[in-house]
């Protein structure tokens, strides 16, 4: 595939380089097999990466945008455990990746050791996902790629409306006063970045076509008022990679922290009404068209 003169200087990844990939809401080792420059996609133009997950069969093998690429660096091999660790009730009877404890790496030059020291030096997220949340996040997958079944959109409630509801709760509550303009900003920072994530790194690739058709048929939708519980969970199981590669100062780090934990809590106290019991069976004709991207 021939590359645009035009844009090769801004291609951060080498074909054939070694490095790291978000699949869903996990980072698995990747190899660089061939790249583009894309204009056609609305959540992403710019360079894509066809990509081959270490371990997976070549029918896995895909088109993901830059921004699911990392470089394989001694912070982004952490990460990669952070999340893992956040996926303990045997993640790996399912074959979804393979360990890569042990095994160190330089690639990175100066600039990118020094973003590694900042990355490391920032305040650490720990979010407590309970037992109960951790196996709905296998579910989860095991649903979507296992057995090819997808979240019936729109769902409800959707997650607009399930922080719309967590707000109320957490005003009704005493000793809440006072907190009603720095929940509001809180709530409206998770939609943001959701919004912005799903397209990227929060979608197994056997959603991506259900996703692209959702764009076309809620073109004034926002994503947060079409997606419900399941996808933010994957959000929140990716909160603190995402809040440790921005310039979050401490202090805002810990409420953000704390109030995440408290949704996550809430989600677990509801999660019989929030999260569907059942995902629909996708048709042969969609089976058909998603194995053929």
């Amino acid at each position: 595939m021939t590359e645009e003169n035009t844009h090769e200087k801004k291609f951060q990844f080498d074909i054939d380089e070694k490095a790291l990939c978000f699949h869903g809401p996990l980072i698995y080792e990747a190899k660089i097999l061939d790249r583009q420059w894309m204009d056609s996609n609305p959540d992403f133009q710019g360079p894509y990466y066809f990509v081959h997950y270490k371990g997976w069969k070549r029918t896995w093998d895909e088109w993901v945008p830059e921004t699911r690429v990392l470089r394989w660096t001694e912070a982004n091999l952490q990460m990669q455990q952070k999340l893992k660790g956040l996926y303990t009730v045997s993640i790996d009877k399912y074959g979804e990746q393979q360990q890569h404890s042990g095994k160190k790496r330089s690639r990175a030059d100066s600039s990118n050791t020094e973003k590694d020291e900042d990355y490391l030096n920032r305040p650490e997220v720990r979010m407590d996902i309970p037992d109960t949340m951790k196996a709905q996040l296998i579910d989860d997958w095991e649903n979507v790629t296992k057995n090819q079944q997808l979240v019936e959109l729109p769902r409800t409630p959707t997650i607009t409306e399930l922080l719309e509801q967590y707000r109320k709760y957490k005003l009704d509550r005493k000793g809440s006063s006072g907190t009603e303009d720095l929940l509001d900003e809180i709530i409206d920072g998770i939609k943001e970045y959701f919004n912005k994530a799903l397209g990227t790194i929060l979608l197994y690739r056997f959603e991506r076509h259900q996703y692209a058709n959702i764009r076309k048929q809620y073109p004034k939708k926002e994503m947060v008022d079409i997606y419900g519980a399941e996808h933010l969970l994957r959000l929140f199981v990716q909160m603190p990679s995402l809040i440790a590669h921005t310039d979050m100062d401490a202090d805002a780090t810990v409420v953000l922290t704390e109030y995440l934990n408290d949704i996550t809590k809430y989600m677990h106290k509801n999660q019989k009404q929030f999260f569907c019991s059942e995902y629909e069976n996708a048709t042969p004709d969609y089976v058909s068209l998603t194995s053929s991207i």
